[in-house]
């Protein structure tokens, strides 16, 4: 680890979103947005021009370089590391693809007891290459921005597995979540364990933060999640706290489980844009920062609604730090659209700060 890095793993409490997560006083309200390192910006479409998906997300420099270009182009406060939800799957030896248009697709789906038994295990050297990107962002980062490192809750992961690729209703997770409760609870547990490794693996680089995303857990409804998701993602949280960086959950149309979500461990709950911040707060209680929550589709809506929306976050995360939250990090309620125009997101961050 160079001298740099080594200096930064120091002052992790300068961070503005380290702060904001841990309940201290922030010199700027921090703000960043998901999937801000991607098709939204021109130089990213450069680079894929030439590469592919999972292509780039093994090659170190490129992870660096990707994961880099929304800091230096709009100031937002945080990278995120540039990877995706099934790389570790991929590392580990799982036969899959991101498929352009589609998204990633299985080659054999787990069907079975004997499917999960099959599943191989995550080895840290597997992702030797996404520690030595973290390195080199580390290295590259301005001094008041933190990097979130990032994995798939053990729930996306299966949904992905289970039914081969995205999926509008999840049937054959559900049937086998309720039909097979044990065999579930096997594949729940497997994945939870490459997750944590995947983690791990980035922790010991030296992220200041990590996000669990579990994209796709407002499929179901709050018993289930209590039931047959929530253990895990909880252990999942558990075995990274020995590292002390915030730890942030999100996922998308969770506004019934945000309370649940919240006590599966993390220290920052994302909300996505259909809930208001402080009702979330309200939900999810006191003693947790909250992230969020600009609708991603109101970035094509002209600058006087970007601004007013902007605005109307920022007063809502006031609002919720008066209701009991620790902080706010703003945020969009989901990613960055692809055809979002960056110099608005640029905008919207200078607003952010401004305020």
């Amino acid at each position: 680890m160079s001298e740099t890095t080594r200096s930064r793993a120091r002052r992790t409490h300068d961070l503005p979103l380290v702060a904001a997560a841990r309940g201290a006083s922030p010199e700027r309200r921090p703000v960043w947005f998901m999937r801000q390192a991607g098709r939204s910006l021109p130089e990213y479409r450069a680079i894929r021009a030439d590469h592919g998906m999972l292509e780039s997300c093994f090659d170190p420099a490129l992870v660096c370089e990707i994961t880099m270009q929304p800091v230096r182009r709009h100031d937002v406060d945080a990278a995120i590391l540039f990877s995706d939800i099934v790389v570790p799957l991929k590392a580990a030896g799982i036969d899959l693809d991101i498929v352009a248009g589609t998204g990633p697709v299985i080659a054999n789906p787990v069907r079975d007891a004997a499917d999960v038994a099959n599943l191989p295990r995550l080895e840290e050297h597997s992702v030797g290459a996404i520690a030595h990107a973290i390195e080199l962002i580390l290295d590259e980062l301005p001094d008041k921005a933190a990097l979130i490192g990032f994995a798939g809750a053990p729930f996306t992961l299966a949904s992905y597995l289970i039914e081969g690729g995205p999926s509008r209703h999840y049937e054959r997770t559900k049937a086998l979540m309720h039909g097979d409760p044990e065999t579930w609870h096997a594949l729940m547990g497997r994945l939870a364990d490459i997750t944590i490794t995947f983690l791990r693996v980035q922790l010991d680089a030296g992220i200041d933060a990590l996000q669990l995303f579990d994209s796709w857990a407002g499929m179901l409804s709050l018993a289930d999640y209590q039931t047959y998701v929530a253990p895990h993602s909880s252990r999942v949280f558990a075995e990274v706290a020995d590292h002390d960086v915030p730890r942030i959950h999100f996922g998308v149309g969770t506004g019934e489980l945000l309370g649940a979500m919240a006590d599966a461990g993390a220290d920052v709950i994302g909300v996505d844009w259909r809930v208001p911040l402080d009702e979330a707060v309200r939900r999810v209680g006191p003693g947790k920062a909250v992230q969020g929550n600009l609708d991603p589709t109101l970035m094509f809506a002209g600058s006087d609604v970007v601004e007013r929306e902007v605005r109307r976050v920022v007063a809502d995360g006031d609002r919720a730090v008066r209701a009991g939250a620790t902080g706010h990090i703003f945020n969009l309620g989901h990613g960055v659209l692809p055809s979002t125009d960056p110099d608005v997101i640029t905008r919207a961050v200078e607003l952010v700060h401004s305020l």
